[in-house]
């Protein structure tokens, strides 16, 4: 008797049959399609793949280096400006070598969703084609470019601070220099800024950056107030004047004089004497025959120059706003003291030991005197330290009267030079009389008010002339 399938189990089995070969199907089908898809992206970038807004899917090696190389060719027209103060510096794109990063974007849209790992590159894929993933573009420049620019810059810009410098010695101050504090560019911090604004310039589609340069104050490691307790911390007044056609002597003699009030302290009330602090001014104490003003005449005599001295130090104290306790003009006007500024009247004449310069100390603080010789611009000046007490000098322009034209020359017949030979031996010089006034005031209160006068004697020309035969 046989066997017969009921209606029910064929359908069953049909159903588990097709099933099977479904199963089988995908089984085949799935790898050639995973092996399809693999072939037609082989050395492509999977679809989703996006670099900034640019889509890469299906885009070669090749085709994404050409394309970021040609994204870049715009940088090399940018121009980078660096600015402090008054110092302006420039960099192109060309030198920086400034654009994309081909190489990396190129491998970050091939090689994503192929690392390796089979069930990790599968997720990756699904996700590209899902949502789609995304990579920033990557700048770069030559560093060494900027760092060796930033380097010249900071040459110009880099300013080493300066220590305080006060050695005493037997009552003088033999070394003194004021603190002052230096500056230096923050390289690292200019770096950072420059990486700052060229992204917000390439964004935006600016071709010109400015950048101002980042400087630091370098604060000094011994400051003037550290250095000494006597309240020689800045400068209160300065005094200068030309000695312009100097014989040598004369020339000698300023610099010894100089020389010799240079780091002397004036205590606080104290009247300072120009004489006293000079000393003896012979050929014993160095000084050389130069002219003088002696006996209503200008002759040869030890120390000619020295008056330039006390004139340039009178300047400084005057502008120091220092009381003038004694001050003599010179019999006529010398040109030595009217070269440039300040001009006429502001002279003092000394001689031991009288007539005498002398001022005072009312600052309540030590007074440095220091003194420069400039032998190259032929010039002098006088420098005085302490403490300021935000006193305000205020020195009117000079008022010339009474002026008076000089004497006929006089010719002095002297046997003793060749008869023909002519040599002066005095200058003239405009007679006339000159008033000079000096303001001191402090927080809007006057301290003094005074008036210089100086009157000025018509100087005659005088020559030698030969009459041996």
């Amino acid at each position: 008797m046989k066997n017969k399938t009921s209606p029910k189990k064929r359908s069953r089995r049909l159903f588990f049959s097709l099933i099977l070969g479904i199963f089988l199907g995908l089984l085949i089908l799935i790898p050639a399609l995973f092996l399809l898809w693999e072939r037609t992206y082989q050395n492509r970038a999977y679809p989703g793949v996006k670099i900034a807004k640019f889509d890469f899917g299906g885009k070669t090696k090749e085709e994404i280096e050409s394309f970021w190389e040609r994204q870049s060719l715009p940088f090399e027209k940018i121009k980078i400006t660096f600015v402090f103060e008054d110092k302006v510096a420039t960099l192109s794109g060309s030198q920086l070598r400034l654009g994309y990063d081909v190489k990396l974007s190129t491998i970050q849209a091939i090689s994503f969703g192929r690392s390796g790992n089979l069930l990790s590159d599968l997720y990756q894929k699904w996700q590209a084609l899902r949502f789609g993933v995304g990579f920033s573009p990557v700048l770069k420049f030559d560093d060494q470019v900027l760092d060796e620019f930033l380097a010249n810059l900071s040459q110009e810009i880099d300013i080493p601070a300066q220590d305080a410098l006060f050695n005493f010695s037997a009552g003088r101050v033999t070394a003194f220099r004021l603190s002052f504090p230096g500056r230096a560019l923050n390289k690292d911090e200019a770096k950072k800024l420059f990486n700052h604004y060229l992204l917000l310039a390439i964004e935006k589609g600016e071709l010109d950056l400015f950048i101002t340069l980042p400087v630091y104050e370098v604060l000094p490691k011994v400051t003037t107030e550290g250095a000494n307790n006597l309240g020689i911390k800045e400068l209160i007044g300065r005094g200068s004047s030309n000695f312009v056609g100097s014989i040598q002597n004369r020339i000698h003699n300023i610099s010894l004089a100089a020389k010799t009030l240079n780091g002397l302290l004036v205590t606080p009330n104290e009247e300072f004497s120009f004489n006293n602090a000079l000393g003896d001014v012979s050929a014993k104490t160095g000084y050389k025959p130069a002219y003088v003003i002696k006996e209503r005449r200008t002759v040869l005599d030890d120390g000619g120059g020295v008056c330039q001295v006390s004139t340039t130090l009178f300047r400084a104290a005057l502008n120091a706003g220092l009381p003038i306790i004694e001050r003599r003009a010179h019999a006529y006007r010398v040109g030595y003291y009217e070269q440039g500024l300040p001009g006429v009247g502001f002279d003092a004449t000394v001689y031991p030991p009288s007539p005498d310069l002398k001022f005072k100390n009312d600052t309540g603080s030590h007074i440095l005197i220091q003194s420069f010789v400039d032998y190259q611009g032929s010039s002098l000046t006088f420098e005085l330290y302490g403490t300021s007490d935000s006193r305000k000098v205020e020195i009117g322009k000079p008022v010339v009267k009474n002026q008076v034209p000089p004497p006929p020359d006089l010719y002095i017949d002297d046997p003793t030079m060749p008869k023909g030979e002519v040599k002066q031996i005095d200058w003239s010089a405009w007679g006339a009389d000159v008033t000079l006034t000096r303001n001191v005031t402090r927080n809007g209160e006057t301290l003094t008010s005074e008036v210089y006068n100086s009157h000025y004697q018509p100087w005659q020309a005088v020559f030698l002339r030969g009459t041996r035969e």
